[in-house]
């Protein structure tokens, strides 16, 4: 069976996470509520990143990232620009991004840096704790590409 495509899987859980978040902001103000979000967001995209690390006997290095990231695409949810790829480095730029357009389509744009762009660093320590994610730039905040950029510390 294959597995729904990450888009579809985010736009389930904004869906069940839009009433929520709306009833947090009226209890607890919008600054607190998006900082429990964010913080649930972000242990969930650890948990995520422990668990695709384990879905593999492969190293846990980024050529393995780059093929278990296919779901993350699937269905024409990202255009990605591929600049380099390598098992400790790999950079891309994407230059469409669904989950972007998803997130606006839905009135959830204001908190879609939160359900998406900020768990990438997250999912990566938990899928190697060597591995980060520099990004200065995304769609979902207004820019023209989102700047993926990868790397193993050793």
């Amino acid at each position: 069976m294959d597995e729904l495509p990450i888009l579809e899987v985010r736009r389930i859980e904004a869906n069940i996470i839009k009433p929520i978040y709306e009833e947090m902001v009226i209890a607890l103000g919008e600054e607190r509520a998006r900082e429990i979000l964010t913080t649930a967001i972000n242990k969930d995209a650890v948990r995520q990143g422990a668990e695709l690390a384990a879905s593999t006997d492969e190293p846990n290095d980024l050529e393995t990232f780059t093929t278990l990231m296919g779901r993350w695409s699937k269905g024409d949810a990202l255009t990605k620009e591929p600049l380099h790829s390598s098992k400790d480095q790999l950079d891309f730029n994407v230059t469409r991004c669904r989950y972007a357009e998803t997130y606006a389509e839905m009135g959830l744009s204001h908190i879609g840096t939160i359900l998406s762009c900020g768990r990438d660093g997250s999912l990566c320590e938990g899928y190697n704790p060597d591995v980060t994610l520099t990004r200065t730039q995304t769609i979902m905040g207004g820019a023209t590409h989102c700047d993926f950029r990868f790397k193993v510390d050793k």
